[in-house]
């Protein structure tokens, strides 16, 4: 075990990425002083707390791929946290669902998918069997994945906390990057809290990621483009038509997955989300709008272009986002008997989503490394459950 005693590290961004970051960090280099910077009043307030909780066992995602694997070893990681650390969960599991025929092809291949990815119980379902699990659900035939649970990853976040502490950790909140730059092979880091100097940085910073690689002296190939997810939730008298996780067989055509159904560990179920794009990189609110934050998206022309060959999806996720009534239409796929007037407004998230100059969405997590840095340049859904699984591959990348 290598010891980071008389060392410094720098943590941008204390979301549960950035935290797990410090965490694995920590163990790795025992000794090592770890500073996580977080521009917020509180740790995790973007995309660790305006997720829909889904603990993610790894079934869509390409075999072989980073996310896929750190899917599997995360969410065992992440069900181990909760459990020494008092956490509330459940392993509930889902069913993902084929709506007609049409879709049974996809949902064998994504069957075959899982079993290659390593999940263990995954069965396939009649419309009989199905019903057995969720009552009121649609569809001719699904997959039930057994391993899928919720969680609340705030709560995940305070739960680490202690733990980054006891590894002489320490968290900065108020504490806004505003330059970086190396000084005498160190890092210094301008905040609104004050300058922190480091032997390593690394950028976990959500929204802001490219920003910051770029304020470190990367050159901002990829950029971040924000999708606004936004959510409805079933009233309580109709909550029982869920009773878990229901979820549809994903259209390669397209690059979201859908708008799907999800109890919450706190109660309630969740019903959604579309993506559409966020006129501020933390506008939770159609309403909410910066001019740069605009601006940086629309003068990226891998945007236009991936706009142009999707005219049709980001069409109907706009008219979806201002008619309550498509956005049930939607949802009536996976559960018919849902009527308009059992949805009330939910809440809503913004997906820091990593975009090629080409159009295309980055589909892997994607890190890079810099001088004495490392940069996690794509880290949307699953990152909060591979979070710990993300965390140990950054501690790899250290190098003091």
């Amino acid at each position: 075990m290598k010891s980071g005693a008389n060392s410094h590290l720098i943590v941008i961004g204390g979301g549960i990425v950035g935290l797990a970051a410090a965490l694995k960090i920590g163990a790795r280099f025992p000794g090592l002083r770890i500073t996580v910077l977080e521009k917020e009043s509180t740790v995790g307030r973007h995309q660790t707390a305006n997720n829909s909780g889904v603990l993610h066992s790894g079934l869509y995602y390409k075999p072989g791929s980073v996310k896929a694997r750190m899917a599997v070893q995360g969410i065992r990681e992440m069900v181990a946290f909760c459990e020494e650390n008092s956490v509330p969960y459940e392993v509930c599991g889902k069913l993902v669902v084929a709506v007609d025929d049409a879709e049974v092809p996809r949902l064998r291949d994504l069957l075959a998918r899982g079993t290659q990815n390593g999940l263990k119980g995954l069965r396939w379902l009649n419309r009989e069997e199905m019903r057995e699990i969720e009552p009121h659900v649609g569809g001719v035939a699904a997959v039930h994945v057994p391993q899928e649970g919720i969680v609340d990853y705030s709560i995940v976040c305070q739960a680490m906390l202690p733990r980054i502490a006891a590894q002489n950790g320490r968290v900065v909140t108020g504490a806004r990057v505003a330059k970086l730059k190396r000084e005498a092979g160190r890092w210094l880091a301008e905040t609104t809290a004050g300058d922190f100097e480091a032997d390593f940085l690394v950028n976990c910073a959500g929204l802001h990621c490219d920003r910051v690689s770029e304020l470190a002296g990367e050159k901002r190939t990829m950029r971040i483009v924000p999708f606004r997810g936004e959510y409805y939730k079933l009233k309580p008298a109709r909550q029982h038509l869920v009773r878990n996780l229901i979820y549809p067989v994903p259209d390669p055509l397209f690059p979201f997955l859908g708008v799907h159904f999800t109890r919450l560990i706190e109660g309630g179920v969740e019903a959604g989300p579309n993506a559409v794009l966020a006129f501020k990189r933390e506008g939770y609110k159609k309403t909410d709008f910066s001019a740069a934050d605009l601006y940086d998206a629309i003068s990226f022309a891998g945007l236009w272009k991936f706009i142009g060959r999707h005219k049709r999806m980001c069409w109907e996720e706009i008219r979806r986002s201002f008619s309550k009534s498509l956005f049930c239409q939607a949802l009536q796929r996976l559960v018919p008997e849902l009527r308009e007037e059992d949805l009330e407004t939910g809440g809503a998230g913004v997906r820091a989503q990593a975009m090629t100059p080409a159009g295309d969405l980055v589909e892997d997590f994607a890190f890079v490394r810099g001088v004495k840095a490392v940069h996690v340049l794509n880290a949307p859904s699953p990152a909060a459950t591979a979070s710990l699984a993300i965390g140990t591959e950054i501690a790899n990348q250290v190098e003091l």
